[in-house]
């Protein structure tokens, strides 16, 4: 017996699935339960058109994030902090900060859990990683300088 599936089962597959079972585990079990629906045209236009709309989501938020890594990966930003003469920071340099400040600078939100960094605490050049998506990332220097 084919049925579709309505919600994921483990071991046998995910939502909108269609998968051969027995009569009675199709019956008894998944469609009893609400799990699985015996296939329809209706039904498989419904999940078809789900998954074509979820795959244009997520190729629109990769081409997002390839351009904006375009437009990020090697650009130096300067970011001045209160220190002392010894070159340490009153305090550190946090992500949210950087996330701001590329935000200004170049109009692209970046979500400051995104932002890859060590402790700075320090003047001076560091590399920072943003990762923007999946398997996209761009790197950005910063400087970090003295407030006058």
């Amino acid at each position: 017996m084919k049925v579709v599936l309505l919600e994921d089962v483990k071991g046998k597959g995910k939502r909108g699935d269609v998968i051969n079972v027995s009569d009675g585990y199709g019956r008894n079990y998944l469609i009893a339960r609400g799990l699985a629906a015996e296939p329809t045209a209706q039904l498989n236009n419904d999940f078809s058109g789900k998954r074509s709309s979820q795959q244009f989501k997520i190729d629109t938020e990769t081409q997002a994030a390839r351009d904006n890594a375009a437009k990020l990966d090697g650009k130096t930003f300067e970011m001045r902090v209160k220190g002392g003469e010894s070159g340490k920071l009153f305090g550190s340099v946090t992500s949210k900060e950087i996330a701001e400040l590329i935000k200004t600078n170049t109009g692209v939100d970046i979500d400051k859990k995104k932002v890859d960094i060590d402790t700075i605490k320090a003047f001076g050049s560091y590399p920072v990683t943003l990762k923007l998506y999946k398997g996209i990332s761009a790197k950005v220097n910063i400087n970090v300088v003295k407030e006058n």
